[in-house]
């Protein structure tokens, strides 16, 4: 590892330090969340971000070219944490920014102004990739033989992946262990953990659960935690915001918008923005915006109905336990039908304070009903997506009414996974499966829904004409 890189306590009345080689994921002194940081002084940065162009079509076997193939460790002086021969990668981060003008066009938005960054093209389908190549780097460097995360489904499926894959020849297998809630998966995501050979265990409870025992077990049975909560993780995440500028001509655009689950990617946003700042890298940094759903606000309250802040790392931690007692006496747990963000106890929601706080942000929840709207306006112009990536969408489209982002402001969604993640949400929207799609006056959906819901038909070739319509004629 490299001996300018070192783990630090965010913590203003803290700011502890550790060695790279710790394996800790909180600050012993404290209990605040760490940073991977840098002595970028002594460090080896371009001056222009331009400099990783030159990047993009590498392609070989040997170490620098599968560096350079990755989204993520093309991008290597600016996570400069890992050694070349550490590096764990299958292609990650090949994404690449879509200018969605038709979807623009749905929101009343300017052509030009609106873009979607589609991380639903990573190998296991969803952002999650981005992380995992950099935690699985430092797992290699440990020589950890043991991986475990809890997970909705996108976490598993991706460290599952990872850990197929992660053994140099000739070295014993990695092993994977999974912890989730019960009921709380898509199957199209636990069939990812399931192929790629990840110990499954069902836990009876909530994410929140399941996290609480994965992190309790991590040190007793010698796993090394790949959830977001390791810093690792999220130095990996932070490409995801260098390609955006990349795909924008390195112009900073004027929001980020994000769905808000373990608050992982924000987090990792706000940081890659701070530091591309402090490197003189960008003039300035956009503004954020963190979409929960309604089921799972727990972020969205605590800023907006407590005036929660990061108070210059000074966190209000009693207003934060106060909250989850209160859930706890009332046995409220997260529901949504976005499980990729069904969660209420984010462990990055300190960091996430700190990203609102540099880039001037915001946050929102929409319901269940909104987010399968907005999937499926994203779906009719060509991008198949998770309900947690509507949210970006559905909070957008929010924000747009209630004037807070402009027209004709330059926004990027972030699309965090691809809809074959969670088919039978979708099928059950355009469908109509559920009750209230069952009450609609056939053939007509509801105003404002997007559903494509298949047309029975008799096996007559009249009758199907009928139905499909004569072509037109110029």
């Amino acid at each position: 590892m490299q001996e300018h890189a070192y783990q630090q306590c965010i913590r203003a009345d803290c700011g502890e330090t550790y060695a790279l080689d710790e394996v800790l994921f909180k600050c012993h002194k404290c209990g605040g969340l760490l940073d991977v940081a840098y002595d970028w002084d002594k460090l080896t940065v371009p001056r222009n971000l331009r400099f990783f162009e030159r990047r993009w079509g590498t392609s070989g076997r040997h170490l620098v070219g599968r560096a350079d193939y990755s989204g993520v460790w093309r991008f290597r002086e600016l996570l400069p944490f890992a050694r070349l021969d550490d590096i764990v990668t299958v292609g990650e981060g090949r994404t690449t920014l879509q200018q969605a003008d038709r979807l623009a066009g749905l929101l009343n938005m300017k052509p030009g102004c609106l873009f979607l960054q589609y991380e639903g093209f990573n190998p296991s389908g969803s952002f999650k990739d981005n992380g995992m190549t950099a935690g699985f780097t430092m797992a290699r460097f440990l020589r950890r033989r043991r991986v475990a995360c809890a997970s909705t489904g996108n976490t598993s499926a991706s460290m599952a992946m990872y850990a197929s894959m992660a053994a140099p020849p000739g070295e014993p297998p990695v092993q994977g262990i999974v912890f989730i809630g019960s009921g709380k998966i898509a199957y199209g995501k636990l069939s990812q953990a399931l192929d790629h050979g990840a110990m499954t265990l069902q836990i009876e409870g909530d994410f929140d659960a399941c996290m609480r025992r994965v992190v309790e077990l991590s040190d007793r049975l010698g796993m090394y935690l790949l959830n977001s909560l390791n810093p690792f993780r999220l130095e990996g995440q932070k490409s995801i915001m260098y390609r955006v500028l990349e795909g924008l001509d390195w112009e900073v655009p004027d929001w980020i918008i994000v769905p808000g689950g373990n608050l992982g990617n924000s987090s990792a946003f706000g940081k890659a923005w701070m530091e591309l700042r402090q490197l003189g890298l960008v003039p300035k940094v956009p503004r954020l915006a963190i979409i929960n759903a309604t089921g799972a606000r727990t972020l969205e309250e605590l800023y907006n109905e407590r005036s929660l802040r990061w108070n210059g790392g000074r966190i209000n931690d009693e207003a934060i336990d106060r909250r989850y007692h209160e859930m706890d006496a009332a046995g409220q747990r997260a529901h949504t039908i976005a499980s990729a963000i069904e969660i209420n106890r984010p462990v990055n929601l300190s960091k996430a304070l700190r990203a609102l706080d540099l880039m001037n942000g915001v946050v929102r929840h929409v319901d269940d009903d909104t987010i399968l709207d907005h999937k499926a306006m994203v779906g009719r112009f060509g991008y198949s997506c998770e309900p947690a990536s509507a949210a970006s969408v559905a909070g957008l489209h929010l924000l747009l009414d209630e004037g807070v982002i402009g027209r004709n402001e330059r926004v990027v969604c972030i699309l965090t996974g691809h809809g074959l993640k969670d088919p039978d949400a979708t099928v059950k929207y355009h469908a109509g499966i559920d009750a209230k799609m069952a009450k609609w006056p056939d053939p007509v959906p509801p105003s404002g829904c997007m559903a494509n819901y298949p047309v029975r038909v008799p096996d007559d070739l009249e009758a199907i004409c009928r139905v499909i319509g004569e072509p037109t004629r110029s």
